[in-house]
């Protein structure tokens, strides 16, 4: 059985393919169009999945779509009810929305020319945060497992609470729109400076440099609810009427400012992009880091003593919090989490596809899911075709001597782009699309920042080690395949891998597996035997673009930037 899985019309739409259960295929539809978190139909996406499966989309035997247009339509209604002339350009917004999702088929016709009268019925919509849920849970190692998904919002849901059990999922309770911890998250990032759509990472990487001062304060805004999970004040937030998230002409997710006058009256303006952070601002972000947690572990903690279960699945913007991640099993009763590579929407192609196979169609569960190498690859003969024609030198090694030769580059003070096998599915890159530096130089932020990222100098690089050591280097030893938890760096390894220890003494690591990345396993292996440290420092090959996918994306960004060292497949290109 073939089952495809969409998200479209929706932030980071993608693209997912299953047989018989098993992930062929995943990626986003913005490594393809250059444009972060695209919006549109992933018509790319979609085709880059079925030619990996091999197949047309006449031989698809179902269209899973990760959002569905009658949700809690009651609750929609009573919504517009109570706001009936505020809320009307924010319901024909979203009603031109729905409209795009409920012609799915219209889109494939267009795209495969199989008449829309028999693609119809294959076509099942799932709601958005069931979606998720199974995105984490039926991905897992898990028989059993509570799971949470929590974002900004989607299909009227904002955060929602199950238990997955064998092959079905059963939804315990939800949070309605407008009270969204996403939301909650999102108005502060926006309040500090930084208003784009997917800034809140910023702020994570910015708390470390505060002091929860004003957590108190901010409890004012968010009220943990006797039923496990929390309410807003929406006194303080821009009305929800208005709209929050919209999708203007060219795909984009546009945000207005959801903080409201109150906001501003009782935390100051937002800081324009020309203001200096001060420590005010420094300890306003890890206040917010620091209620976003508590939030996150009360209704965890409620969701285990209801379930009675130790283990859990996560997924959901906010899952994407590393920190609050990171901490979930020394904050709650749980004793193991799963998040799955794309806990984002992304992730919404693979889990509507999931919940069809498993939950719909009653299929037995497959084996879990370590690997996010799901995207586009591309052979040495095709690289070798591109620098050619380009007039590139390079040189090609085979893995007995590109090891070695590319940890010597490191170890003296080389910043190399890494393209390696089939790309990520999901925002990190994991060593196949990544830039790498020695992890125990002082000045590689500086390196990094000054040669290629130019970015704010607050934001953290990230360790990537083998799964062996990790014991041996941080204070918590779990699996960590997705760089999706940060824990506490020992304290006498800090002075040893600085580049990737951040101001609150902790990383976002990557545990590397041999079975799973062994090509970068062995990179890692051969810096570990020639410098003593098991560890490289892992950043996204980009420059302020989505993550490269392509030889050539890869050879551009090389050539605008001054990276040292540029690595695909078996291929060396240098300065």
């Amino acid at each position: 059985m073939f089952v495809l899985g969409i998200n479209a019309y929706h932030a980071d739409s993608s693209a997912a393919i299953f047989k018989d259960g098993v992930m062929i295929a995943a990626t986003e539809e913005e490594r393809f169009r250059r444009v972060k978190h695209w919006a549109g139909f992933p018509s790319i996406a979609v085709d880059f999945c079925l030619k990996e499966a091999g197949i047309t989309l006449q031989e698809v035997d179902y269209v899973a779509i990760g959002r569905d247009v009658n949700a809690k339509k009651w609750k929609k209604l009573a919504f517009v009810a109570k706001h009936p002339f505020s809320s009307f350009h924010f319901v024909k917004n979203r009603f031109f929305n729905q409209k795009k999702v409920a012609s799915i088929e219209e889109e494939l016709n267009v795209l495969s020319g199989i008449n829309t009268a028999i693609l119809k019925p294959k076509i099942h919509n799932i709601e958005h945060h069931r979606s998720h849920m199974a995105s984490a849970f039926y991905a897992s190692p898990y028989e059993e497992a509570a799971i949470l998904s929590i974002d900004g919002s989607g299909d009227f849901s904002t955060t929602m609470i199950g238990i997955g059990r064998g092959n079905k999922i059963e939804v315990l309770d939800s949070v309605d729109f407008p009270h969204s911890l996403g939301i909650f998250y999102t108005a502060f990032t926006q309040l500090l400076g930084f208003p784009h759509y997917g800034d809140e990472y910023k702020i994570m990487g910015l708390a470390p440099y505060g002091k929860p001062l004003y957590v108190d304060r901010l409890k004012k805004i968010i009220k943990l609810t006797g039923n496990g999970l929390f309410q807003l004040n929406l006194s303080y937030f821009r009305s929800p009427s208005k709209g929050f998230v919209g999708y203007g002409e060219n795909n984009l997710p546009v945000i207005p400012s959801l903080f409201g006058s109150k906001m501003i009256a009782e935390f100051g303006a937002a800081r324009t992009k020309e203001e200096e952070l001060t420590q005010y601002h420094k300890d306003l972000a890890a206040s917010v880091q620091r209620v976003t947690e508590e939030t996150i572990f009360y209704m965890l903690n409620a969701l285990q003593k209801r379930t009675g279960l130790t283990k859990v699945c996560i997924a959901g913007g906010v899952a994407q919090n590393s920190v609050a991640n990171g901490k979930i099993t020394r904050n709650t009763s749980f004793k193991e989490v799963y998040i799955p590579s794309a806990g984002h929407d992304a992730g919404i192609s693979m889990g509507s596809a999931l919940y069809v196979y498993h939950q719909v169609f009653n299929k037995a569960r497959t084996k879990p899911v370590y690997s996010a190498y799901t995207g586009a690859r591309f052979s040495n003969e095709t690289i070798e075709q591109l620098l050619m024609e380009k007039n590139i030198q390079y040189k090609k090694l085979n893995d007995d001597l590109l090891f070695d030769y590319v940890a010597d580059r490191l170890i003296n003070a080389g910043v190399v782009g890494w393209f390696n096998g089939r790309a990520e599915f999901g925002p990190r890159a994991l060593g196949a699309r990544s830039i790498l530096a020695d992890p125990r130089r002082t000045d590689a932020k500086d390196l990094l920042n000054t040669k290629i990222k130019r970015r704010e100098s607050f934001r953290p690089f990230a360790p990537s080690i083998l799964k062996e050591y990790v014991d041996e280097y941080f204070e918590v030893n779990d699996v960590v395949p997705f760089m999706e938890k940060v824990f506490p760096v020992k304290k006498e390894k800090h002075a040893i891998i600085p580049a990737v220890t951040h101001a609150d003494g902790t990383g976002r690591l990557q545990t590397v597996d041999k079975e799973v990345s062994p090509r970068y396993y062995q990179l890692i292996a051969t810096f570990g035997r020639k410098s003593g440290v098991p560890i490289l420092l892992n950043t996204s090959f980009n420059e302020n673009e989505p993550i490269v996918n392509s030889p050539e994306e890869a050879l551009n960004c090389f050539l605008r930037t001054n990276m040292d060292m540029l690595v695909m497949e078996n291929i060396i290109v240098e300065r």
